[in-house]
């Protein structure tokens, strides 16, 4: 891919991350979904049965207190079945499914004795029921209770059954469809806004990446040339400007990375590494030494071995107290090595940090398929190597 082609695809990603925040933000706002539903969502219905009530009171019905017995009985399963529906945990407890049999038991005990009006408790039956049994048995269990009420219905009113068993079927599935459906609404919901957070946190890592591994080796590079352009200016004017002139160059530099560093843009270069790594090495007094060989490498790989260059040397330079440092880069078909070896004290790695330094970039290079060790070398020293898979244009 070319280097092109790995921008575009990066600023698609950000504007994605950036597009589901804004969203994410914009859902707290007047048109977030709200609260759960919990079980004052069915308690309305529980209205069907004041037709029984009125029978009751207007002494329509035989046996009227074994009629209120039995309706507030019911009023109270439907409430307690209504209120546990609402927690995964409660919904399938056994004290549940055991109470919702009860309401099944005590809607056929009241609509076998005094049928009519007390026929609809099978309608508030189904809404219990397709609230308690989401699942996959729930096509089961409908066509159980509208089987049931249809039964009783027709041995009390007759043809009214169909009616009673169509109505007693269409609360339950309705019911369990419209719970289900929200339920897997704010679940969706849930993930987009984890993915919007991970999006976010993984774009302010980038950014805290990039930055320290800018800005760390730029300003050690400021420091060692400006203490050499001290140094030189009481004998050599002329190499104290040169110096200096470094300083500016370098300062510009670094403005314009870490401009592209701020828009994604950074394509960096091993080649231009390389050169800013003798000359930083250089003005450190520390002997540059490099070898380059193998074929060319595609643009993702040689950003990659660039940051490694520039982090291996900025602490070569800051913390190492090396004379010499040697830097060889040896690429063949699928596989690319970069070595970076000094001959100081082994402190290499002493900007490394969580999500920075040495750590980031073994970070970056695992991503792509890599590696990345550090740690004292076989004569001395300390050695820091990566490795890493090279995918020309056309395979990609």
């Amino acid at each position: 891919m070319s280097g092109k082609q790995g921008r575009l695809r990066r600023i698609s990603c950000r504007l994605d991350a950036w597009q589901l925040a804004r969203q994410s933000q914009a859902d707290e706002g007047p048109d977030r979904i709200g609260p759960p539903p919990t079980g004052f969502t069915l308690l309305p219905w529980l209205l069907l049965g004041l037709g029984s009530l009125a029978n009751i009171l207007q002494g329509h019905t035989s046996n009227p207190w074994l009629g209120v017995l039995g309706l507030f009985a019911f009023n109270t399963l439907y409430i307690y079945v209504a209120f546990r529906s609402f927690d995964q945990r409660l919904r399938t407890s056994t004290p549940t499914r055991l109470a919702l049999a009860a309401m099944t038991l005590l809607t056929s005990a009241l609509s076998l004795a005094y049928g009519g009006t007390w026929l609809l408790f099978f309608l508030l039956l189904g809404l219990a029921a397709g609230a308690a049994l989401r699942g996959r048995w729930l096509g089961r269990w409908g066509f159980a209770l509208a089987a049931l009420a249809g039964t009783v219905g027709g041995l009390k009113d007759g043809w009214t059954g169909l009616n009673i068993a169509y109505g007693t079927f269409l609360s339950t599935m309705v019911t369990a469809a419209i719970l289900s459906l929200s339920d897997a609404v704010r679940q969706l919901r849930a993930a987009r806004e984890e993915l919007a957070t991970r999006a976010v946190a993984e774009e302010r890592l980038r950014f805290s990446r990039d930055l320290h591994d800018l800005l760390g080796h730029t300003l050690s590079v400021i420091v060692v040339k400006s203490e050499a352009a001290r140094r030189l200016a009481p004998r050599d004017l002329d190499a104290a400007l040169t110096q200096i002139t470094d300083i500016e160059a370098v300062g510009r530099q670094a403005l314009t990375e870490v401009r592209e560093a701020v828009t994604g843009y950074r394509e960096g270069s091993l080649g231009t590494e390389l050169d800013r790594a003798r000359s930083a090495l250089s003005a450190a007094d520390v002997e540059p030494v490099v070898h380059r060989s193998g074929p060319p490498l595609p643009p993702q790989a040689e950003a990659l071995l660039g940051w490694v260059v520039r982090e291996a040397v900025t602490n070569v330079v800051r913390h190492s107290g090396a004379s010499r440092c040697e830097i060889a880069v040896s690429g063949s078909t699928g596989r690319v090595r970069l070595t970076v070896t000094d001959d100081g004290g082994g402190v290499g790695s002493a900007s490394s940090g969580s999500g920075t330094g040495l750590t980031g970039l073994t970070e970056r290079l695992a991503t792509a398929g890599g590696s990345l060790t550090a740690g004292a070398g076989a004569g001395g020293g300390f050695s820091v190597t990566a490795v890493l898979p090279v995918v020309s244009d056309g395979e990609e």
